[in-house]
């Protein structure tokens, strides 16, 4: 892979991770919600989900995916409705107050957090256009396939995380003024409702038209 083939890729990848998205308001409500340390655990879960999506559209079963109207159908609903769930969820949160009466939503297992993170993405039908959309145009048909695609893996991924944890940090500079039950509530129905709101939207996404 050619340097100027691969910076143009570092461009691409930063303009998508820098666009806000469900992994963006994920990261955004688990750092105001839990701080950057343990929202960690829920980027972690996102690149393995985003790794699966890379090499999904890489061994080119991201096109069947776009060809079949039926699959790709499956795959939105299921993303879809996954984003509305997490959403629904956040929204009834339970809120816990210390003893210092600093309030706090109640933590998910670490577990927990990275299998959110990587249903998040791996259920992302917009992610799948995209990466069956940008990922071919980087890949040089007369060299081997697989290096190529580490490369562009691991590039994707370390942006990513860097934008994530970005998107953590911002949120949870904010925390001190979320500390008394009511306004954790408050945070946590308006991160719900963003999520919710991705949720639905995903249901408008249509096959591209490069899809066949």
């Amino acid at each position: 892979m050619s340097f100027a083939t691969w910076i143009t890729f570092v461009i691409a990848a930063s303009i998508i991770a820098v666009s806000p998205g469900s992994g963006a308001v994920l990261s955004m409500s688990h750092g105001l919600s839990y701080g950057v340390k343990k929202t960690s655990a829920t980027i972690l879960g996102l690149q393995l989900g985003l790794l699966v999506v890379l090499f999904i559209a890489g061994a080119g079963v991201g096109s069947l995916l776009l060809a079949s109207e039926v699959a790709f159908n499956i795959v939105k609903t299921v993303g879809a409705l996954y984003l509305i769930y997490l959403g629904l969820s956040q929204w009834r949160a339970r809120v816990a107050v210390a003893d210092d009466l600093h309030a706090a939503s109640v933590l998910p297992s670490m577990r927990r957090r990275v299998l959110t993170g990587f249903l998040t993405n791996v259920t992302n039908p917009k992610g799948i256009i995209f990466m069956v959309a940008v990922l071919p145009q980087f890949i040089s048909a007369g060299a081997p396939v697989l290096p190529q695609l580490l490369i562009l893996a691991v590039t994707m991924c370390t942006i990513d995380l860097i934008v994530m944890h970005s998107y953590a940090f911002l949120a949870s500079s904010m925390q001190r003024f979320f500390r008394d039950a009511r306004a954790v509530k408050k945070q946590n129905r308006f991160f719900g409702g963003l999520l919710m709101a991705v949720g639905a939207a995903l249901f408008f996404v249509k096959r591209g038209a490069h899809a066949g």
